[in-house]
């Protein structure tokens, strides 16, 4: 068989993930907030970049370029040092950052769970080795106030209770008798149940704690849990050997006195912040779309690197400086390009939702259409995963109030008739059936989908079902209230 070597000219298409392209698709995704941190970042590392903000200030707190230097040559690398440590707008850093150190030391909306419970440690008069099992223990307690040492799900509550003690003696070198001491110490620590290993420990510890001990509430608590969560009051008073009424008044106690997570309330959790990337007004009959451009970082290529860049052959820039400045130039023309592209991208999206949702804007949840990525991708000629991009987390402030991109689309089904009503709408029409039903007398799925059938809703029973979850609400069993 022999072997030869020749050359062949061949066609193919391949998809090429340039830098620039990545960074288009980066920026779409990213939301407003996300956005203009990355934005400030590159205009802080790369020195190419200016922000016109910026750059408006003070005539005295800028710095002009020389046209002619004094020298007649320049240290390149010594300047660059320079230009890096030079901060626009004339902000004194140094004393920014002695204000940030001043404010750490201010405390925050309240003290983490961790530090109230070591601060009460540290308060009692215990020995220096329950003090070190006792930092163990805490270090390993959860937000929600329960200890995380070994995976329990699959053990028993009694298995599960020894195990941890089992893992943190081994992992601490100290007796077992020394942890469950210190762990019950831990446990009787303000939140009461802190540092408990389940849910049914933690229950106990905070019933155990009350004025007065209800013996009717332990034994609940203590095995019959799982029927409390069903509510299957009945079979825990013959169980017990009480009445139902008596059942009655231990869940009181239970849910009005007990906390099932006892970390809560405590850390410094700020609320999330929502600003919304575009506006939509109304103006007479028509909707005006406006990008929010507040605060954004206005963009430009800074003009006394362009004249470097200019400069051939004067002896101003050697090689390595020229190398370095059109690498950043390039750097900066791809994030402004990139940052428009991303603007128009989302301009032209919310401006084809408006096309569609109209009804919508005018007059309410009723008239939500039915919308999928592929009728936006197909009205401004993109992909749909681009239009999926755009649409997460991007914030709409409309008339009727501040929206998710992603609420406007939604899938349809039938109306008696014929017309399409949106899964959202019935969404809410179930939120709003539930709102307003006998709390004691809760209504099951059968009869909603009955409720919804009269308003000319035809749905099955388990897609109702299959809605009431979706919105975080329980079955009847578990709305009803017995008391």
């Amino acid at each position: 068989m022999g072997y030869e070597l020749k050359q062949e000219l061949k066609l193919t298409q391949s998809l090429v993930m340039t830098p620039q392209l990545q960074l288009a698709i980066k920026l779409l995704q990213l939301s407003r907030l996300e956005l203009e941190e990355l934005v400030r970042e590159e205009v802080q590392a790369n020195p190419v970049l200016e922000d016109l903000a910026e750059s408006a200030a003070p005539d005295a707190q800028r710095v002009e370029p020389v046209k002619e230097p004094e020298k007649p040559e320049m240290d390149w690398q010594a300047y660059l040092e320079e230009r890096n440590d030079f901060r626009p707008g004339g902000i004194d850093f140094n004393q920014k950052e002695e204000e940030e150190d001043f404010m750490g030391n201010l405390s925050s909306s309240g003290a983490t769970l961790h530090d109230h419970l070591l601060w009460q440690l540290r308060m009692n008069s215990l020995s220096e080795a329950e003090v070190s099992v006792g930092e163990f223990i805490i270090g390993n307690i959860d937000e929600d106030g329960y200890l995380r040492v070994v995976d329990g799900d699959s053990l028993s509550y009694d298995e599960a209770e020894k195990a941890a003690i089992s893992g943190i003696s081994s992992m601490t070198g100290a007796a077992s008798e020394l942890v469950s001491r210190v762990l019950s110490a831990i446990q009787s620590f303000d939140p009461v149940g802190a540092g408990s290993r389940n849910l049914r420990e933690c229950l106990l510890v905070q019933a155990r704690s009350l004025p007065v001990r209800d013996t009717v509430v332990e034994e609940i608590i203590a095995n019959h849990l799982e029927k409390l969560g069903r509510k299957n009051y009945k079979a825990i008073a013959r169980s017990i050997g009480v009445t139902i009424d008596d059942i009655y008044e231990a869940v009181k106690v239970i849910s009005k006195c007990l906390n099932p997570t006892p970390g809560s309330g405590f850390g410094s959790d700020s609320a999330r912040s929502i600003v919304p990337d575009i506006f939509i007004h109304k103006v007479g009959d028509e909707y005006l779309i406006s990008l929010n451009e507040d605060g954004m970082p206005k963009l430009k290529i800074s003009p006394y690197y362009r004249e470097l860049l200019k400069a051939n052959g004067d002896g101003k820039v050697n090689d390595q400086a020229r190398g370095y400045i059109q690498d950043k130039l390039r750097s900066a023309v791809w994030l402004i390009k990139s940052v428009h592209q991303r603007q128009r991208t989302i301009y032209r999206v919310v401006e084809c939702i408006v096309k569609f949702q109209r009804e919508f804007l005018d007059r309410g949840l009723q008239s939500l259409k039915p919308l999928v990525l592929k009728d936006i991708a197909e009205e401004i000629g993109v992909h749909e995963s681009t239009v999926s991009r755009v649409t997460s987390n991007k914030y709409v402030q409309t008339p009727r109030g501040l929206f998710e991109l992603k609420y406007f689309f939604s899938t349809a089904m039938s109306n008696d008739d014929g017309s399409d009503v949106t899964v959202e709408y019935i969404k809410e029409k179930i939120r709003n059936i539930i709102r307003d039903e006998d709390a004691k007398n809760p209504l099951s799925d059968k009869e909603i989908v009955e409720i919804l059938k009269g308003s000319g809703i035809s749905v099955a029973r388990r897609t109702a079902t299959k809605y009431r979850e979706a919105i975080g609400v329980l079955s009847s069993s578990r709305r009803k209230v017995h008391y």
